[in-house]
Order: C-alpha cells, then structure tokens, then sequence
C-alpha cells in the first residue's frame, strides 16, 4: 500500500515527500516525538495547497435557491402515483438488492416517505443499500423513478450523520475530493505512450478515473488504463486525435450517488471550466457513468451544456464502418455482453455496443437470458456497500454467463469489469471479463 500511495500522489500531483514511512517501536516514545515534530517542520516549510476557488464564471451562476431546492426536495409523486405504488410490488420483486436482502423493499422506500417516515428513512441503512441499478424502474406501471427518488435523500441523510460504508478504504473518495483542491495533476503520461492528442480540438475525450483505478485494482490482474489507451488508439486510427486534459477531474458521479453533492457540484464547476477552455465541440465518453452524469445531471445542476455529449459505442458504431477499418477475425469463440446500468436502462443504448462485438469477423454473440433493460447489475456502486450481496449479485451474473457457452465476457464498463473480476476470486468461475474497447483494439489490422 505505501508504493501504491505514492502513485496517488503522483497522479494528483502532490509532493509524494508527504508521505513518510519509519518502524518505531512503542518503547522508543522519544524517537517517535522527535520524529514527529521533524516531520512537521518539514510540511510547514513545504509549499502550501490553498482551498479552491468555486467562482468560475457563469457556468458557477447557480442560484442559492436553485441549489436549495436540488439538494433538499426529492421527486415529487401524484397522488395517483402513491395509491397505485400501495397496490403493487413489481419493483421489490425484481430489485436484485431484494432478492439477496429481504429487508430491502424499494416499495417501502415509497411507503415510508408518503406515510411521514422521512426521518426514520433518513437514518435507515436502506437509503444506501439501492444500487441505483433503475431495473425497478422498467417495471413501474406508475413511472416513478424509484432509483433517483431514493439518490435524492443521501444527501439529507449524510448530513444526518448517517453515512454509507466506503469500499476500499475509501481511497476512491478520497481521491475525488482530493481533485475539488487546486492541482497539477499528471495523468497523461499513458497517453504520450498509448497514441497521439492535443490541447484544444474539437473533440474532448474524458478520461475518467481510470488512472486511478489502475492503481486501486492491480491486484486484480487486470489493466483499466488499457481501456482508454485502446480507446485513444481507436480514435487515432479514425483519424481524430482528441484533447486529452492533465486537469479533468472525476466526474462526480460517485460523489452524487453517496450523497456527497458538494463534492459533486465543485468537481463538475473544474471540469467545465476545462472542457470551455479546451474549445471542444463534442465531448466523448468510455465511461457509462461519467456520460450519463455530463448528460443528465449537469444540465440540471449547472444548465444546458456548450458541447455535445456522446458515448463510444455510439460514436464508434458509427464512425468505424464509415472510416473502413479492418479487423482480424476473433478466436475467441462465442463471446456474451453485459449491458452496464447506466449506458443502458439509464441511456438507453443497447445496439450499439453489440453493433461494435459483431464488426469482429467471426465473433458469435450469444446473449444472456437477462438482456438490455432487463440486465443484471454487475452488484455494486459508487464503491460503497461492497459486501456478501454484491457478491451474491455478481456470481449470479458470472453464472448467467457462463450459461451461455462463451468463455468470453464482453462489457463497455469500467467497473463492470472490475467488480465482476473482483467476484471471480474464490470462485472456480472460468469466465474471461474484457473491455470492449480493448477487444475491438487488438483485433486491428
């Protein structure tokens, strides 16, 4: 972990002499005290990291009233919608939550806030134990949207005192409200290597948090920077060389779905100030979540965007067949995908990803019995609640898989890949998780 935080700080462009590891043992409490008080003079004399500065311009022109009534009002239902939600548990019985954990009830989150239980919903353990997934969603005859009705009442509950459990030791939030702090970042370097990009251009394509990913999850054997280099080398071999920026920050994505949304709002207002800068027209997207969040909540937060917003599969199921490029045959055999929540039931793009699979001569999708809006969620989100549910949710989704005949997983989600290879470790499942961008990469002539 020591090396590991090195990187971190690396990456986040802070003086990695912070960090300073010495064995002392509980006997030697005079060394421990000069060691100590030596360590704070050093930081003192260190240059100093001043808080950030949030007034950028118009984009940060939300009113406090606006901000108000984001923050504390939660979607508000009909009476029509309320009476028919009594009547009714399609979403209980097809939340995936409530099938490993009987105690969950997404009618129940429904329930409690129409009967004046908002305060007892507020301290509950149920306002995080939703995945966000929205395959409640799907099945409501009533059109709530179960998912973001609950996300509305984390932050209320953070402030409350009531928080969700970080996975990972919290490292990945950390590192998100690390980047709302003035920085220089240097999470480029895989690009000087992986292909070629620029400052300023037309197209902006957002990293993500896949530098730091790569990171937090190395020892799970797999590479999530190998998304976007092959992403990168994609786009190069269309003949775009994309802006590539050392100042993107997360997205805010976690940030908002753990209630975080200060967090959310500082870290969106920085990366917007940097897409402006770059002179972008259209800004591309690998991650689902962070295309969903540009797409979805930044409007709402911050008004209409000054950019166009797309995802890969979509751009790519475009471009690539009207660029010509050609791609060896697959030897992988039968391959399967699974559709990550927020590019699916969230966006609703199911096509294109498949469209990209079957560009790859020889490739034989077969599908899982839960498809498109009826996909599986890969278990968990915003690196919290990690625990033997997510486990549960996941093995269920490897199974399914594997049911199929494919070796091969194929996903368009960072963290579908990760939290399903995650699953894997103890479990005698001989199933293969791949990137799709890396998959279509190394089938490049």
């Amino acid at each position: 972990m020591i090396e590991e935080t090195r990187e971190y700080l690396r990456l986040l462009g802070i003086d990695e002499r912070r960090l300073r590891v010495k064995w002392i043992s509980a006997s030697e409490g005079a060394e421990f005290a000069g060691e100590i008080k030596d360590f704070t003079r050093f930081l003192q004399d260190l240059e100093s990291q001043s808080l950030p500065d949030l007034n950028k311009g118009d984009l940060s022109r939300a009113t406090e009233t606006d901000h108000q009534i984001l923050e504390e009002t939660p979607p508000q239902l009909t009476r029509e919608q309320i009476a028919a939600c009594l009547e009714c548990s399609h979403c209980t019985g097809t939340c995936p939550v409530s099938r490993e954990n009987p105690r969950f009830s997404p009618k129940q989150i429904i329930n409690r806030t129409a009967m004046g239980l908002e305060e007892d919903f507020l301290q509950s353990r149920e306002v995080w134990a939703c995945l966000g997934c929205a395959q409640c969603n799907t099945r409501c005859p009533a059109l709530i949207d179960i998912a973001e009705f609950n996300r509305s009442f984390r932050n209320r509950a953070r402030k409350a005192g009531n928080l969700p459990l970080e996975s990972h030791h919290g490292i990945q939030q950390a590192v998100a409200r690390l980047q709302t702090h003035p920085l220089s970042q240097k999470r480029t370097a895989w690009a000087e290597k992986a292909g070629r990009f620029k400052t300023t251009g037309d197209y902006f394509y957002f990293v993500g948090c896949l530098p730091y990913f790569d990171i937090t999850f190395r020892y799970l054997n797999i590479t999530p920077l190998d998304s976007a280099r092959s992403a990168l080398t994609l786009l190069n071999r269309i003949g775009i060389e994309p802006v590539i920026s050392n100042d993107e920050r997360c997205c805010g994505h976690d940030a908002l779905w753990c209630g975080d949304e200060e967090t959310f709002r500082e870290l969106a207002l920085r990366n917007l100030e940097v897409i402006q800068a770059s002179g972008v027209k259209t800004v591309l997207f690998s991650c689902p979540e962070g295309y969903s969040t540009f797409k979805y909540y930044y409007p709402e937060y911050f008004g209409k965007l000054p950019f166009e917003v797309i995802h890969l599969t979509e751009f790519f199921a475009r471009e690539i067949p009207k660029a010509g490029l050609k791609l060896r045959p697959s030897l992988d055999g039968a391959l399967t995908y699974q559709d990550p929540c927020r590019l699916g039931r969230r966006a609703g793009i199911y096509e294109p990803p498949r469209q990209l699979i079957k560009l790859v001569p020889g490739v034989e999708l077969v599908e899982m019995e839960r498809t498109r809006e009826n996909a599986l969620c890969c278990g968990t989100s915003a690196w919290t609640e990690c625990s033997s549910c997510s486990k549960a949710i996941q093995v269920e989704r490897l199974l399914e898989a594997r049911q199929t005949g494919a070796k091969v997983l194929i996903t368009a989600c960072p963290k579908c890949q990760i939290h399903l290879n995650c699953a894997k470790v103890g479990e005698d499942i001989s199933m293969e998780v791949k990137d799709l961008y890396a998959f279509l990469a190394e089938h490049l002539e």
